[in-house]
């Protein structure tokens, strides 16, 4: 076991950003998230499920939701696979929000007012669809397609593709890189490295001891990790199969096209990595 429990686990996300009494690690993120943008000072986390107006209307459940002084929102989503339709998924997060905080102001030049959403997607596994070069860290605004001016910045997302974060310990310079590398690396760590010895990392390394888990929660992060990894052998023991089936297809292919062209079964053989008993039977 571990010294220290995997945050990008859901137990142990929520464990560490996502209470009153851990608030201060996911404000200090978010700040580095945000890079200058926004600043923080306090959050109050909300309830994660919002159903719409009427009974049959779709719902959101986030992973965390908070609000901040302004009132400005957030929505903290941490996304381990590739899922179909995911940049939909996160407009209708972003949108249910927006409509279930329509303003109900008298006066109709401030029935409009909205408050502050932004969607913070982890990307665990994969990169966006259209995600090039090394960039990691993705803002994205509503803008104007010609100018590339921003319209509105009030509705925001930005995604965070692990799967791009690539530094070493030794390679860290921001405060956003060592959050990042914390969350890809402090599952499989036995120390705290001398960069991230620093107090608010210190004292998240302290909470995210395995040791300190109550006896109940030991449990649940162990049968967590436990699926995880049972679901990862699946999935890797499907692609390893699929692969060996297109590759057996492929040589077969490639055989029976060399055949008919008259090549010796000894040479296609060579070529393909068939057996010859193989090839004459084609």
């Amino acid at each position: 076991m571990a010294r220290y429990i995997d945050p990008l686990l859901d137990f142990s996300f929520k464990k560490l950003f996502g209470s009153p009494d851990s608030k201060e690690f996911l404000i200090a993120f978010l700040n580095e998230v945000f890079e200058g943008s926004k600043t923080i000072v306090d959050l109050k986390y909300n309830q994660t499920e919002h159903h719409g107006d009427l009974p049959k209307e779709g719902f959101a459940v986030y992973d965390l939701l908070c609000t901040d002084k302004e009132g400005g929102m957030f929505i903290i989503e941490m996304q381990r696979g590739k899922q179909k339709h995911f940049k939909e998924r996160a407009v209708f997060y972003t949108s249910r929000l927006i409509s279930g905080r329509r303003p109900r102001a008298k006066h109709e030049q401030n029935r409009y007012n909205l408050p502050d959403v932004c969607l913070v997607a982890i990307l665990e596994d994969f990169e966006l669809e259209d995600s090039e070069g090394d960039e990691y860290v993705h803002h994205i605004y509503l803008c104007n397609r010609k100018s590339g001016k921003v319209f509105y910045k009030k509705n925001s997302h930005t995604y965070i593709e692990l799967i791009k974060f690539v530094k070493k310990e030794s390679e860290l310079r921001t405060d956003l890189d060592k959050w990042l590398y914390i969350l890809k690396n402090m599952g499989k760590m036995e120390e705290i490295p001398p960069s991230l010895q620093k107090p608010i990392f210190m004292r998240l390394f302290k909470l995210a001891e395995y040791s300190n888990l109550t006896k109940e929660e030991k449990m649940y992060y162990d049968s967590r990790d436990k699926y995880r990894w049972d679901n990862q052998n699946v999935f890797d023991y499907a692609i390893e199969s699929t692969t060996i089936e297109v590759a057996a297809k492929t040589a077969t292919d490639i055989a029976i096209k060399l055949k008919k062209k008259g090549h010796p079964v000894t040479e296609i053989a060579e070529i393909t990595n068939l057996q010859v008993e193989e090839i004459e039977k084609l």
